[in-house]
């Protein structure tokens, strides 16, 4: 079976804003486990120990989810956090907003509004990656065909890990799966069928879809 892509944070990042003299600090975390968010929200706690809320969401690979208003107005902070998240299809991320308030009621409008916009901000600065499923792949090439194989590379998106040099050449390579099959023809009509492209099974690698933003 293969595997299948999905969207994750580029890097770990902070954006923050001012709201009617409130501070909202939003931060987003590549994560892979549910524990490792709890060790996160741990040390940002004591890091923000004065703050007067922490809020967070978090969504995994596979569809775990899990929010907190800490504090705030039911509604108000976790689900509106993890709504962003969802809107926009990422996984493996946590995103905790720190709170420190300002004096100045929000409102369950505006504290609906402040959340979303800072996880927003947050993941802006993050930038947005496809972990992406690359398939590993070998070929034993007799050395008056290796240059011919190797002016494919670019049309397929290949990358050689690795050359063995003796007799012959042994080739290491990994491409996205999706190309896996076009490589494979292009190489049996540009060697007449003299090659066999031997899989040797699948990774996940990260493609970025949105530079980060850095906040003016």
């Amino acid at each position: 079976m293969s595997l299948k892509a999905f969207k994750v944070p580029t890097q770990n990042a902070s954006a923050q804003f001012v709201e009617k003299k409130s501070r909202f600090i939003g931060n987003i975390y590549k994560i892979e486990t549910a524990e490792e968010a709890a060790d996160i929200l741990k040390s940002m706690q004591k890091q923000f120990w004065d703050a007067s809320h922490n809020v967070y969401a978090y969504v995994l690979e596979g569809g775990i989810m899990r929010f907190s208003d800490d504090g705030e107005p039911q509604g108000t902070a976790g689900m509106p956090t993890l709504d962003v998240l969802k809107k926009e299809t990422v996984c493996n991320v946590l995103c905790v907003t720190t709170r420190y308030y300002g004096g100045t009621l929000l409102g369950a409008g505006g504290l609906v509004r402040a959340y979303s916009h800072a996880c927003k901000i947050a993941l802006d600065a993050a930038g947005i990656s496809m972990m992406t499923p690359y398939a590993g792949a070998s070929i034993t090439c007799p050395y008056p065909l290796l240059e011919i194989v190797r002016k494919q590379y670019g049309h397929f998106e290949v990358n050689e890990s690795d050359a063995a040099y003796t007799d012959v050449v042994g080739l290491d390579l990994t491409l996205p799966v999706e190309k896996l099959e076009g490589f494979r023809a292009v190489l049996t009509e540009v060697t007449s069928g003299q090659l066999e492209l031997q899989l040797t099974g699948e990774r996940m690698f990260p493609k970025p879809l949105r530079e980060p933003i850095i906040a003016e």
